[in-house]
């Protein structure tokens, strides 16, 4: 990035990749965290909101944590074990972290907004959109205080929550539609870019090389906890919301593209699909920055070293 250090709020579910994705922002000095905000997802808001503070709590850093939705806008909340195991982060124990700051996610982010300056705030979602459309239906003339959105979600080819959908969306396809119609600016990392940040053992075993920071060491047992994916062949996994925060740090890792994207909301095997025009076949007026490609090397090089900067 070669601007002014970016106002950012996390609101995610952790989750194994969401808890690296929090030390990678944490370890970002063109980042400053404002505030971390969190949903049930991965697993229940009562395990998401204790692995958000305990991962902050790791890193040493003083970010407020503060919960919010526990089920989607509409539809029945689902957990996701068998990727991120029953406590969330892959069956590793953390350090109990701080105290949880006092509100709702919702509230906390718009506090937050009221109190920035115009085109201030960069928003990155990195579980269900809930707490982000909460924030942002009530007040839309707090709009103008955000810079960009930018979440981990949807795809443009299969899911892997069902053969249409990608977890986050599926998970709370009524949220995702209503950030995407704010008008806002909204880039997506969806599946078909983070399958190409795959973590393999010689990934791992070249992160543990980068240093000796306790967090660097507990974001590769996280890693190495997570079951390889059958959609690669058990040759690793992806590494999704890493992804989300690299695209603010480090926009010359990605090739993007312009295109619109409707969220599939009726019940039936498409509900959470991500419908993605990469070729503008429906006329729609291009409204999503759209992450196609990543350079996987040095992204998974610079992960390394910003982790290793931490405690």
């Amino acid at each position: 990035m070669s601007d002014a250090r970016r106002t950012v709020v996390i609101d995610c579910d952790p989750g194994t990749d969401d808890a690296v994705a929090l030390w990678l922002a944490m370890a970002s000095p063109e980042i400053d965290l404002r505030l971390v905000t969190v949903a049930g997802g991965n697993v229940g808001l009562d395990l998401t909101l204790a692995n958000a503070r305990a991962v902050t709590g790791l890193a040493g850093r003083p970010v407020p944590v503060v919960g919010g939705a526990r089920r989607p806008i509409l539809g029945e909340y689902r957990s996701e074990t068998n990727v991120h195991a029953v406590n969330g982060i892959g069956g590793i124990t953390l350090p109990e972290g701080p105290p949880a700051a006092p509100g709702i996610a919702a509230d906390a982010i718009r506090a937050l907004l009221r109190d920035a300056a115009p085109g201030e705030v960069t928003l990155i979602g990195l579980g269900p959109a809930t707490n982000l459309a909460l924030a942002l239906a009530p007040e839309p003339e707090l709009f103008s205080r955000v810079r960009e959105i930018v979440l981990m979600t949807g795809a443009w080819g299969e899911g892997n929550w069902t053969p249409s959908a990608e977890f986050n969306a599926a998970s709370d396809p009524e949220a995702l539609a209503m950030v995407l119609a704010t008008g806002l600016p909204v880039s997506l990392v969806t599946l078909d870019l983070t399958a190409q940040a795959l973590v393999t053992p010689e990934v791992i075993a070249n992160l543990r090389e980068a240093g000796s920071s306790r967090c660097l060491a507990t974001a590769c047992d996280v890693l190495a906890a997570i079951p390889r994916s059958k959609r690669f062949n058990g040759r690793g996994t992806p590494l999704h919301d890493p992804c989300a925060v690299a695209l603010v740090l480090w926009p010359e890792l990605f090739t993007c593209r312009e295109v619109s994207v409707t969220v599939e909301c009726g019940e039936g095997p498409g509900r959470g699909r991500t419908h993605v025009d990469r070729w503008n076949r429906t006329g729609r007026q291009p409204h999503v920055t759209l992450a196609e490609t990543l350079d996987a090397p040095t992204f998974f090089s610079r992960l390394g070293a910003r982790l290793a900067t931490l405690p």
